[in-house]
């Protein structure tokens, strides 16, 4: 299982919300510094979240997300606010791996399905963020009427291979990983899941293991101290 410390970017800074919440932010420092730890560390991924670009689908952020690809030897996918095949060209032509496609996977699935026929499918992750029930889209500020297990298999169908699937109410919460959900948009979308939300120790990375996730995002239980890459890393393995 793959692991990817996590680096949200708001207004330049490395910073972790709150459920999602703009309003609820921590700052961590900057983001360069800290990508440059976690590849250090032994990370084998990044997954950078442009905040600003979520909220407005603007690119506040984007020479900061190439100095990072540039900067570590290590694969990076990055989202936020990519809305256009042009957004996901100029984060790949950055030196970027993977690029998640989030509010354009609800509201323009054609252009999810050219951005696999350009770029491929090992290039292009769908990112479903789940909140009540329903998918949250345009930076968790507004809700799509359709659960994320059909917008799954509405993915899986345009040939995505890859989700993020976030449980917005664990996210940044240090509650634990919502295990059943992952497992059910597994089986019910043969989507590969990257698990994103409420991993906050070692136990949470062992049960997504036995359930056979595909990786997991790792966010503020490392910012605040209560999980070691190492040790993150360790269990990933076991």
């Amino acid at each position: 299982m793959i692991l990817f410390p996590a680096i949200d970017i708001l207004d330049g800074k490395c910073v972790r919300l709150l459920h999602g919440e703009y309003d609820k932010v921590t700052e961590y420092g900057e983001p360069v510094v800290m990508a440059k730890k976690w590849a250090d560390n032994g990370a084998e991924y990044l997954h950078i979240v442009d905040l600003n670009a979520a909220k407005s689908g603007a690119e506040e952020n984007l020479s900061l997300i190439r100095e990072i690809a540039k900067a570590v030897k290590i694969s990076v996918q990055t989202g936020g606010g990519v809305r256009s095949l042009d957004d996901i060209e100029k984060r790949l032509s950055g030196g970027v791996a993977r690029v998640i496609l989030g509010t354009v996977c609800c509201e323009e699935p054609d252009t999810v399905i050219r951005a696999v026929k350009e770029f491929g499918a090992e290039r292009i992750v769908c990112g479903i963020d789940a909140k009540d029930g329903c998918v949250a889209t345009r930076g968790w500020l507004s809700s799509a009427n359709v659960t994320p297990v059909n917008l799954g298999k509405e993915m899986y169908g345009a040939g995505v291979r890859y989700v993020v699937y976030t449980d917005i109410r664990n996210d940044g919460a240090l509650s634990g990983v919502n295990v059943a959900a992952c497992k059910e948009m597994a089986d019910k979308t043969r989507l590969k899941v990257i698990a994103s939300g409420g991993v906050s120790g070692a136990a949470d990375i062992r049960a997504l293991k036995a359930q056979r996730m595909y990786g997991a995002i790792l966010g503020k239980a490392l910012y605040e101290n209560k999980l070691t890459l190492s040790d993150a890393l360790a269990a990933a393995k076991e």
